[in-house]
């Protein structure tokens, strides 16, 4: 099975610090590396890491971040031939901050802005022959419109992460496969006049919302809501645990498991990747997780 990501490619500049500063607060940093990055980019390294076929679709700058983040993906055994490098552009970049076992993030979207449909033209062949489609929301919304209508065209099941959090069009909700906000995004795409429970119910085994320390839910087509508790974690960085649950809940998907075992897998692989520091740093491998949900 092959899984295609469409997708953000971003140097991360993360910064650790005891907290996360107030609004008009200075504080002095602990820490400072740069991490290869994305959430594009981090669900495809979760995907490989955890023994998928992955191909990477995207832009970064020609540039020097631009470089390592295509050796790095290449060195996770990713297929990069369709990345497009972008002249005099800069690759994209994630400022984070991390403190008290929480982040925040401020993303400049650079090369990204350039993965459009003329770029989705280029690399449809490429792509009609993946087997499931993983998308996110640093791209623009267009782009991942056009990749659900092409996907949903041919039969192919996708799966869309939206976050960063935006509106996404009814229409294309009904051609997704796969939604996977959390909370926060979760009201912006539907608003609050449904309790959790009943907007699950509406979308059953489509919508997926994750809620970090409490786990992920859905609902079942027999109308039960299911509650994938949280596996305890001693959490060093939280910044590519949705990453890597979508990364997991993706190729056990396209494994053929129900949503009951790809939800449990996946909800492991996520608190599996807060132990280690770094987005792809701690994102674990399939015997990891396996392991892990045997104990």
């Amino acid at each position: 099975m092959k899984t295609a990501v469409v997708g953000s490619i971003n140097m991360d500049m993360t910064v650790t610090a005891e907290r996360i500063p107030l609004k008009g607060e200075t504080l002095k940093g602990e820490d400072i590396r740069y991490i290869p990055g994305g959430k594009g980019a981090n669900q495809a390294v979760a995907t490989a890491r955890l023994g998928a076929q992955v191909e990477m679709f995207g832009c970064v700058g020609d540039d020097d971040s631009g470089r390592k983040l295509l050796a790095n993906l290449k060195a996770t055994g990713i297929a990069t031939d369709c990345i497009r490098v972008i002249p005099n552009v800069p690759t994209g970049l994630a400022v984070i901050t991390i403190g008290d076992h929480d982040n925040t993030i401020i993303v400049v979207a650079g090369a990204n802005d350039y993965v459009d449909k003329a770029y989705v033209d280029s690399i449809r062949d490429e792509l009609l022959i993946c087997d499931i489609v993983l998308l996110q929301h640093e791209i623009p919304q267009e782009t991942v419109e056009y990749v659900v209508d092409i996907c949903h065209q041919h039969g192919i099941p996708t799966v869309l992460n939206p976050g960063p959090a935006r509106p996404v069009k009814q229409e294309t909700i009904e051609k997704i496969s796969y939604l996977t906000p959390n909370e926060h995004e979760a009201v912006i795409l539907f608003g609050k006049d449904l309790s959790t429970e009943d907007l699950l119910k509406k979308y059953p085994e489509k919508l997926v919302i994750t809620q970090g320390s409490r786990g992920v839910s859905t609902c079942l087509k027999s109308g039960e809501v299911l509650q994938v508790p949280a596996r305890k974690a001693e959490v060093v960085d939280t910044t590519g645990a949705g990453d890597t649950l979508n990364g997991a809940f993706t190729v056990e998907i396209a494994g053929g498991k129900d949503i009951r075992e790809a939800l449990q897998f996946a909800n492991t692989a996520a608190s599996l990747s807060t132990e280690k520091f770094g987005a792809q740093g701690g994102m674990p491998t399939y015997k990891e997780v396996i392991n892990a949900m045997k104990s």
